[in-house]
């Protein structure tokens, strides 16, 4: 057991409890020097990284993270949520379907994937995502709505309703604001209310 490690981690751990979070990241980066081959450390490291909005910093240790656990799909994802808000949409695009790719039930990746898409304007490709993200969370509002508005965008309005009559049951609001936002009104009468 690398004791060294272990010290470090344990006082990176009761920094993050007592809200120290550069104290934290010091300790971390003791701790991964002590043992590079961490990769729960590089992610933690990361995390700080990315809660202090330093989106460049948050990727690297991400991507030495995947360096040691390739398959890990959650990191993956989490790569490419730091890369999106990094203004990196290319590489955040790649590394959320790669997570898609390691796990094909990863919700969160699949919109990931969607909502990239559907802010460079690529409708048809945020729908097909989006898609895949809502069958997963078949109760994920924000899920079914961001379809719904890339099926309009992608002119498909038959789906469109679709997705309004699947949130008027289980999120009638959403589908209200999707109704709206969509400029579908003749579509109101599938609501509740």
């Amino acid at each position: 057991m690398n004791f060294d490690r272990f010290r470090f981690t344990l006082r990176a751990v009761l920094c993050e409890y007592l809200r120290l979070p550069e104290r934290a990241l010091e300790a971390y980066m003791d701790s991964f020097r002590a043992d590079p081959h961490d990769a729960r450390c590089a992610r933690s490291i990361a995390w700080i990284h990315a809660q202090k909005a330093r989106w460049n910093a948050a990727a690297e240790w991400f991507d030495r993270a995947i360096g040691l656990e390739p398959e890990d799909a959650d990191t993956w994802f989490n790569l490419g949520y730091v890369q999106e808000q990094g203004g990196n949409h290319p590489a955040a695009l790649a590394s959320q379907r790669r997570a898609a790719e390691l796990n094909p039930r990863h919700d969160r990746a699949w919109y990931g994937v969607g909502m990239i898409h559907a802010h460079q304007g690529e409708h048809a490709a945020a729908a097909e995502a989006l898609q895949h993200a809502a069958e997963l969370q078949p109760m994920n509002g924000a899920a079914w709505y961001a379809l719904g508005m890339a099926r309009q965008h992608n002119n498909e309005p038959e789906q469109v309703e679709k997705v309004i009559r699947h949130l008027a049951l289980h999120e009638p609001q959403t589908a209200k604001r999707l109704i709206q936002d969509a400029q579908r009104a003749d579509l109101s009468h599938l609501l509740p209310f």
